[in-house]
């Protein structure tokens, strides 16, 4: 039997190979393509599973759905000879004795469908907890949406209804309880996003705080929201005297460090020790660890972020620790962006306008034994535990590969 797996971007593409990896072991007789939808597939490319067909990094980087200037940029740049190229390909595939898994959004799900092969479909986008709790609707929902019943829009629904979908994936216990409300093959299995991911969410030994520093993975959004954070450092230090303080600055391994170094030494922090991939600088008795090589130690040791990311905010906040957010410039990081991410992760988040504004959140956050008892609780909660791939994995061999 082939497996041909759609993604639609690089956290996706992530999220899929960890399922793969999964499938794999549980079995050997499945013969697996992939084809990214958005941007070069290198998550695929490094288990060495073949790309189905030609690949192509749009202008946007994938973040057609804020409309406007990007969507024109990705048409200019192919987007539409692309798609057809993509949809000629699912058609083909689905008639060679084909399944498919689709992950991510509509994108894939829609791929899937129209591929006339059976299905199944992890929802890595969508998530109830952007309209509401466990108890009530928030006060940001709308009329329409609470009639409309569900983050996941009817056509979206019936997508995932139809018999050729043997099984969906959504990321919360939340999300899978109303689907199934609609006769959807929804299993609660965790979300593959907290796999592998662990840490003590006891805070650092008294007087020591260890701070992570989250700019986003994307240039050159990635450097200004770098700049921002960077600006509410002072602050932070000024309002913490007696903390030995520790910041941690987790960047992407695909970004230039050299440009983020310049940026803290315009700030005034300087260079003491250099490792590969990895720079440490101090500034008023305060450490700055730039490094490309240790985002999990720093999930590990840190007790707060500060952050403008998506996965890498929400994997932190799945480990049951608080974040401090503040809107960027965007493409990504905008104040829309920043505000959904609040309603997505609840009181984990504290969302602020200004870096100068960040020093007094951290404060109210970590002085609050009861709130911090609440974020542990709430972080596991909203992401799930660690070993969903392999759950996946084991569901779709029962349901889509028998």
């Amino acid at each position: 039997m082939k497996l041909l797996v759609l993604s639609n971007g690089h956290g996706e593409d992530e999220i899929a190979v960890r399922i793969i990896e999964q499938l794999q072991i549980v079995t050997h007789k499945l013969e697996i393509v992939a084809l990214p939808i958005v941007g070069q597939g290198y998550a695929y490319s490094k288990l060495n599973i073949p790309i189905a067909g030609r690949v192509q990094q749009m202008p946007s980087g994938g973040f057609i759905y804020m409309g406007g200037n990007p969507l024109w940029s990705d048409i200019r740049g192919g987007l539409i000879q692309l798609t057809i190229e993509q949809l000629k390909l699912v058609r083909h595939w689905g008639q060679e004795n084909t399944v498919i898994l689709a992950v991510g959004d509509i994108v894939p799900l829609l791929y899937a469908w129209l591929s006339k092969a059976n299905y199944a479909f992890v929802g890595t986008a969508k998530s109830e907890y952007y309209l509401r709790n466990e108890t009530e609707w928030l006060a940001q929902t709308s009329w329409l949406e609470k009639k409309l019943g569900s983050v996941y829009l009817p056509w979206e629904r019936w997508l995932m209804s139809r018999s050729a979908c043997k099984a969906a994936f959504p990321r919360d216990s939340l999300t899978t309880e109303i689907l199934q409300k609609w006769s959807i093959p929804a299993y609660d299995l965790g979300n593959p996003m907290m796999d592998g991911i662990t840490a003590n969410s006891q805070f650092s030994q008294p007087e020591q705080l260890n701070v992570l520093l989250l700019p986003g993975s994307r240039m050159p959004e990635a450097l200004k929201n770098w700049q921002q954070i960077l600006t509410s450092l002072p602050e932070i230090i000024k309002s913490f005297p007696q903390e030995k303080l520790n910041f941690g600055g987790a960047i992407a391994p695909a970004l230039n460090l050299q440009a983020f170094i310049e940026e803290a030494d315009i700030q005034g922090w300087q260079i003491t020790a250099e490792q590969p991939q990895t720079r440490t600088l101090t500034k008023d008795q305060s450490s700055l660890i730039l490094s490309q090589n240790s985002y999990q130690r720093f999930l590990q040791q840190a007790d707060i972020a500060i952050a403008m990311a998506g996965t890498a905010t929400e994997q932190f906040v799945g480990l049951g620790k608080p974040a401090i957010i503040m809107p960027g410039e965007g493409p990504q990081f905008t104040y829309a962006f920043a505000e959904a991410q609040s309603r997505l992760l609840g009181c984990s988040i504290m969302m602020v306008e200004s870096p100068e504004q960040v020093a007094k959140a951290i404060a109210q956050v970590i002085n609050n034994p009861q709130l911090l008892a609440q974020i542990a609780l709430n972080g596991k909660r909203r992401m799930g535990e660690a070993g969903a791939a392999q759950r996946i994995a084991q569901c779709l061999q029962q349901t889509l590969l028998k």
